[in-house]
């Protein structure tokens, strides 16, 4: 099969090398990401103080809410275009693309027209502290106004992903990193915005990204001409996308309610223990990235070789991509085992903040040596279609572990911060069970998409 400019084959060649090298990608996309992402909360914290820093925190759970329910459906276009590309049918691949962005678009509206009517309440209910009330209702409200540009950033990022290239992702990634941390230091160090320094400068830059990612593939044979004609729904692909994508969304939306949960505990104890937990769980996107990156780069790969039928590859898939992420966490769990608070230092040096996080570190790091082995589960299962196993998993560990580990732990049990980290390794590890069992039934090798 002719394949176009974007289009890459990964049925073929050395499975460990192509893993390797479509997975690189991924890898060093999702450092950048993470990176700017902490340079936001480095900045903040040195130049506008605990409160600020803690108001991004809080701001930032709710946005990530909707964030992680975006990618959640445009991991279902990934597997589409993956498994269409890999059985030759190119024209659905446009049907998968102009669906994808029009619901987005339609999503993304809504969601801005309703954000002015539920910040308040949404911001209250997680308790946030009164000192940084005022910066995280800034930062939610900026961010919620340039949720187009987040979607449309996402959408462009899975589309390609599933087409096998992960290369110019990356570059996209590379310009919205540069432009974010240098808006941060004009926005927050020399013009003193604070936390609404910090959203305009992640909104900015990543719609200045998506515009560069358009004008490319309107230049390079995207199978997507991006003309307003074009935007429309295709009943049947949207009902695959759902089927595929809504598991994974609900998944991310349960994980996030989660860790807003966690975070409102946090709040319950002082602005310190939130800047403290939001540090970590900065961190914490660090540590975990090449776990996801790996599992993304599976489940591309795996949907386009199941479309083949080419089950041999997809085992190994899986295997080789496990034990990379494995070995790569390993050594990221060691060093935070031994220097944890230079970590917190680098964010915000007062006293209180780093000890509590310290505290909160220690115990949430034993989640780095369990989440390769769910997340590259989950890559496979996501890559043959069977998302609603990772739905299952990732509920029963965030709403039926987590939230109540967190709660007895670090409340109930009076454990503070450090129980509250415990809660991510004890979910982490019900949904490896679940996700282990469902492997050794077999029933993942059943096609979904026909």
């Amino acid at each position: 099969m002719n394949r176009g400019k974007f289009e890459k084959d990964l049925t073929e060649g050395s499975v460990a090398k192509q893993l390797i090298i479509f997975a690189a990608p991924f890898i060093i996309s999702n450092l950048i990401q993470s990176l700017y992402s902490v340079a936001d909360m480095v900045i903040v914290g040195n130049f506008a103080g605990l409160n600020a820093m803690a108001g991004v925190f809080n701001g930032s759970q709710l946005t990530m809410l909707v964030t992680n329910a975006v990618i959640g459906l445009s991991v279902g276009a990934t597997v589409l275009i993956g498994q269409y590309l890999g059985s030759g049918k190119k024209h659905e691949v446009t049907q998968v693309i102009a669906t994808l962005f029009t619901v987005l678009g339609i999503l993304g509206a809504v969601l801005m027209a309703l954000t002015p009517l539920c910040q308040d309440a949404m911001l209250k209910l997680m308790k946030v502290p009164a000192e940084a009330y005022d910066e995280a209702r800034e930062y939610f409200f900026i961010c919620m106004m340039g949720t187009l540009f987040v979607f449309a950033y996402n959408a462009l990022s899975s589309v390609m992903r599933g087409m096998g290239d992960s290369k110019h992702p990356l570059v996209f990634v590379g310009v919205a990193a540069v432009a974010n941390i240098a808006l941060d230091v004009v926005l927050v160090k020399f013009c003193s915005m604070g936390a609404a320094g910090a959203a305009y400068a992640t909104i900015f830059s990543q719609a200045f990204s998506v515009v560069l990612c358009v004008l490319y593939m309107r230049k390079n044979e995207f199978p997507f001409d991006f003309k307003p004609s074009s935007f429309r729904i295709h009943r049947e692909t949207l009902s695959l996308l759902f089927k595929i994508g809504l598991p994974t969304m609900v998944n991310n939306i349960a994980t996030s309610i989660s860790f807003v949960f966690l975070a409102t505990l946090a709040n319950d104890i002082s602005v310190q223990a939130s800047a403290a937990v939001g540090a970590v769980g900065k961190f914490n996107g660090f540590a975990i990235l090449p776990a996801i990156a790996i599992s993304s780069a599976i489940s591309a790969m795996v949907a386009q070789n199941f479309g083949s039928n080419k089950m041999d590859r997809v085992k190994k898939t899986a295997f080789y991509g496990t034990l990379m992420a494995v070995g790569i966490t390993a050594v990221i769990f060691t060093l935070v085992r031994i220097f944890p608070e230079p970590v917190l230092r680098v964010f915000c040096d007062d006293d209180e903040m780093t000890r509590l996080g310290c505290e909160y570190l220690k115990s949430f790091s034993f989640d780095y040596i369990i989440v390769p082995f769910q997340f590259c589960l989950n890559g496979l299962f996501i890559g043959t279609g069977h998302t609603l196993i990772s739905l299952f998993s990732g509920i029963a560990g965030a709403i039926l572990f987590r939230i109540p580990a967190c709660y007895i732990l670090g409340v109930t049990l009076e454990m503070g911060l450090a129980g509250i980290g415990l809660g991510a390794p004890i979910a982490s590890a019900a949904s490896l069970v679940i996700s282990v069992v469902f492997l050794l039934s077999g029933k993942w090798k059943k096609p979904v998409i026909r």
